[in-house]
C-alpha cells in the first residue's frame, strides 16, 4: 500500500501542532482540540488506517473460529483491534508524553499481531492472513514515524 505525501505531511501537521500544546496552556479542552486539528474534518490517516485495519482483523478472526482456532482467533482479535483504540485514545492525550507513549502502546500492540499473523501465516493448518501483513507494516512505519517526529518536537 503506497502512501501519499500529504497523508504524511497532514500527520506531520498534527504532530507539529500537538507539540505547541505546551506553549499554549487552556483551560478549554475544545480550543485544544481544534489547535491540534483533532476531530475536525480533516482525514487523519493513522486513524482511518488502524479502524480499517481493526475491521479485517474482526473478520479473519472471525474466519479462524468458524475453523476452531480460537485460542489464536482471540489474540489476535484483541491485539489487532487494541492498535487503533490506543490510536484513538493518543488523540485526547493530556501531553506529548501521554500522547508519545500511547503511540508507543499501540506499535507494541502492531508488533504482537505481527507475530500472531506470522503464526498463522506459517502454519500448514490456519487460513492465510491475505494482505494483513503488509497493511500492518503501513501502519508500523507511520507509527513508528509518528512516534519520532514527535520526540524531536
Amino acid at each position: 500500500m503506497k502512501i501519499a505525501l500529504s497523508e504524511v505531511l497532514f500527520v506531520l501537521q498534527v504532530i507539529f501542532k500537538f507539540s505547541n500544546l505546551l506553549i499554549f496552556k487552556s483551560s478549554n479542552p475544545q480550543i485544544l482540540k481544534s489547535i491540534l486539528g483533532m476531530r475536525n474534518d480533516r482525514e487523519n490517516l493513522i486513524i482511518k488506517l488502524s479502524l480499517e485495519f481493526a475491521l479485517e482483523i474482526i473478520e479473519y478472526s472471525e474466519l479462524l473460529e468458524e475453523q476452531k482456532k480460537y485460542v489464536i482467533a482471540r489474540q489476535l482479535l484483541k491485539s489487532g483491534t487494541s492498535i487503533g483504540a490506543n490510536v484513538r485514545e493518543a488523540q485526547n492525550a493530556e501531553s506529548k508524553a501521554d500522547f508519545i507513549h500511547k503511540m508507543k502502546i499501540a506499535a507494541k500492540e502492531a508488533d504482537e499481531t505481527e507475530y500472531w499473523l506470522t503464526l498463522c501465516e506459517m502454519s500448514k493448518n490456519y487460513p492465510s492472513p491475505d494482505g494483513l501483513k503488509e497493511k500492518l507494516q503501513s501502519i508500523l512505519n507511520i507509527l513508528s514515524k509518528i512516534i519520532s517526529s514527535a520526540k524531536t518536537t
